[in-house]
């Protein structure tokens, strides 16, 4: 595996976190300073629908100057039954520099091992999405300037999100902390299990997880209305919140949310997955 991939979040040491962080903040400000030093082919592999994912990395590529691909695997070569690691070698083979994955299988990254060019993991099964965690902790370190002590509550869908899996990881490494809430058919109550209200009143900021249904439609009890509802009485709380959802623009958005005992504005932020 090539040691520039990107895998887990915790493939990154702290030190790598900041440093990522400290560039991503620079290149808001002024992407035409950054630029690959020659022409450079990267692929987006998506074998999963996604709209914010697949094209916040296509917009990323285009800005650093990359030549990029999307693919997607109808219209390809799976369909007629190749494999993920033929896939992957057949754009390592024909010249690609780097690729993009997102894929339903957890872990799929296994059967890639002896691919040389890097690999960035936009998302496996329940299992990982380093990316987006990097998204969520530059936001939260926008408004905090810090991790240490910061608590995030993470609530919804738990037991399919791999973006609560990361930021677990990545808080604990970082010196925040963490915790679960949600329906009782997502979370497990070990832990990091707190009662939603518990967990909002704890929380120096909260994740709003969307409801997975790709995963599990046909085993689901709780109906979208009832889960909405517990997304509103998080949000009435005072607590930062990021949002992880199937609509919006992608990017953070921060404003201000009158505390409800009346003691002030408690900051308030927002980002879509």
């Amino acid at each position: 595996m090539n040691k520039n991939s990107l895998l887990k979040i915790c493939d990154l040491t702290s030190e790598e976190i900041f440093h990522i962080l400290e560039d991503a903040a620079a290149f808001s400000s002024s992407q035409s300073d950054w630029q690959f030093p020659r022409k450079t082919l990267v692929a987006n592999l998506f074998f999963e629908p996604s709209t914010r994912t697949h094209f916040s990395f296509a917009s990323a590529e285009h800005q650093l100057g990359a030549c990029v691909e999307n693919f997607t695997a109808q219209g390809s070569s799976v369909e007629k039954g190749e494999s993920l690691y033929d896939t992957v070698k057949t754009f390592e083979s024909i010249g690609y520099d780097a690729v993009v994955i997102r894929h339903s299988q957890d872990e799929y990254f296994k059967e890639l091992e002896d691919i040389r060019i890097p690999i960035l993991n936009a998302g496996d099964g329940c299992g990982n999405h380093p990316t987006q965690c990097l998204l969520d902790l530059l936001t939260i370190y926008q408004e905090f300037q810090t991790f240490q002590g910061i608590k995030v509550a993470v609530i919804g869908d738990i037991t399919h999100s791999r973006v609560a899996n990361s930021i677990k990881e990545a808080l604990g490494m970082l010196g925040g902390e963490v915790a679960f809430s949600g329906p009782d058919e997502w979370v497990a109550k070990d832990a990091y299990y707190k009662r939603v209200d518990e967990a909002v009143q704890w929380a120096d900021a909260v994740m709003m997880l969307r409801i997975q249904h790709e995963r599990h439609k046909e085993t689901m009890a709780m109906s979208r209305a009832e889960y909405l509802r517990s997304d509103e009485t998080a949000c009435s709380h005072d607590a930062a919140a990021c949002h992880h959802h199937a609509s919006g623009t992608g990017q953070p958005r921060c404003g201000n949310r009158q505390r409800s005992g009346g003691g002030g504005k408690q900051p308030h932020l927002q980002a879509d997955e």
